[in-house]
């Protein structure tokens, strides 16, 4: 078989894969793999190796386009993706057909430099956090830096909050059915008319034409759904005052970081909004934080319940103290949120003992797991798979996983912890934050040595 180290083959794989009708979660199958090493394969973080060739020629047959240096299509997508994650999306396709048709040679060492550039920053990364270094974390994404807000303020801000109830109430709005009275609001209190767009507008849930003054939507969300957009769209609308004046006391100053909090803050308006505080609190404790009741009582996704559960921590009428978090099957954080002091690791992947990881193999259910930190903390954690986006045969949906935990002492008052044993040390797994920095050296699913650090 041809030998892969040099060559990234991962797109070529990828399209063949497509081609020949498979899913990266039955192609990994087929070939006994784990999803997530065979989604490492096609963004050439791990080398196709001799064993694999063999056993993806069995599968798919002739493979050997993978290997045909005449084909620069693979090369030139692989280097526009390079040139966006660098901030230079202004090269045209013209350009990087050139660049890879060529001098393909060139092409590749730019590619191996930006994984050397990508791989040297993460352990940089991660050894600021290992070794606590006074300015880690100032480097990260603005999406991070405002996710990082959000978890200072224990994932609650309390003056959206009131001002989400107080208009709940002022609205005369019905939890669940809150859509065609939020539209006539946007239309009558600012001029705005929403409109369902058919299929997809993109990536994103909802635009605001502002010319014409019309807010899009896509048809395929739900009711509730739909109001949480609207519900967004009001309070940049007419709540920009107060979301200011929380973005004030975030210190942020850079365009990035103001426009990703005011998207943040607007969401959290949303959910606040569709979830009023009290209402909801009380209808959590009422059926022990059983989601799926809430998502139903509420008219909204499980997900949208998990992210409004996690932000209950107002003063004097708290909920159950919850962490949040999202991720997708190559173990990449889009979402986590914290009541608590709970640390997400930021760096190194996450652990791949999590249950988080396991929802994706068992879409629909609801799985649990009693899980032991390095440090002896336990707690207890439900996930499980969700999907977004145009519903239809061969419509192209986001699929994510989505956890939530609390520490193990809170376990008692969830309904997904009935019948279980949680007290008993022998049923907690060990897992921790990410192999970069998890002091686990006999752990059996260890990708990475741990960086050193202080003793």
């Amino acid at each position: 078989m041809n030998n892969s180290r040099h060559t990234p083959l991962g797109l070529r794989l990828a399209q063949l894969r497509k081609r020949a009708g498979y899913s990266q979660a039955r192609l990994a199958q087929a070939l006994a793999i784990s999803p997530s090493y065979l989604n490492q394969i096609e963004k050439n973080k791990r080398p196709l190796t001799a064993d694999i060739q063999q056993r993806l020629a069995q599968v798919l047959g002739n493979i050997a386009e993978l290997f045909d240096s005449d084909q620069p299509a693979a090369l030139q997508e692989s280097l526009a993706q390079t040139f966006r994650d660098l901030g230079l999306a202004e090269i045209s396709a013209q350009e990087l057909r050139a660049l890879a048709g060529n001098l393909p040679q060139v092409g590749q060492v730019l590619l191996d430099l930006h994984r050397q550039h990508l791989a040297l920053r993460e352990h940089a990364a991660a050894l600021e956090f290992r070794l606590g270094a006074p300015e880690a974390g100032q480097h990260l994404p603005a999406s991070d830096q405002v996710r990082d807000f959000f978890n200072r303020m224990h994932n609650h801000i309390p003056e959206l909050d009131d001002l989400a109830e107080q208009l709940c109430a002022e609205w005369n709005l019905v939890p669940g059915n809150m859509a065609p009275r939020l539209r006539q609001l946007l239309a009558d209190r600012h001029g705005v008319l929403t409109e369902l767009m058919p299929q997809h507008i993109g990536r994103e849930k909802r635009q605001l034409d502002g010319g014409r003054r019309v807010l899009w939507i896509p048809d395929y969300l739900e009711p509730g759904q739909q109001a949480f957009q609207m519900a967004a769209e009001l309070a940049l609308q007419g709540y920009s005052a107060q979301i200011d004046a929380v973005i004030a006391r975030t210190g942020f100053s850079d365009p990035a970081q103001l426009a990703q909090a005011r998207i943040g803050l607007s969401n959290y308006f949303a959910g606040a909004l569709v979830m009023p505080y009290r209402h909801f609190l009380q209808a959590a404790e009422h059926s022990q934080y059983d989601i799926e009741r809430l998502a139903q009582q509420f008219g909204v996704g499980f997900e949208a319940v998990c992210h409004r559960l996690s932000t209950l921590a107002r003063r004097g009428a708290s909920g159950l103290p919850l962490f949040f978090i999202r991720v997708d099957r190559a173990g990449n954080i889009s979402k986590r949120h914290s009541a608590t002091d709970f640390h997400f690791s930021q760096v190194g992947g996450s652990c791949p003992l999590w249950i988080i990881y396991e929802a994706f193999n068992q879409p629909g259910r609801i799985l649990t797991q009693v899980a032991r930190m390095p440090d002896g903390r336990r707690y207890f954690w439900l996930a499980r798979q969700v999907s977004s986006g145009p519903v239809g045969h061969g419509q192209p949906r986001k699929t994510f996983a989505v956890a939530l935990g609390c520490e193990l002492q809170h376990a008692d008052r969830l309904v997904y912890a009935r019948g279980l044993d949680t007290q008993n040390p022998g049923n907690a797994v060990p897992i921790g934050p990410g192999c970069r920095v998890c002091p686990r050296e006999d752990c059996m699913q260890r990708a990475f040595a741990s960086l050193p650090g202080p003793n």
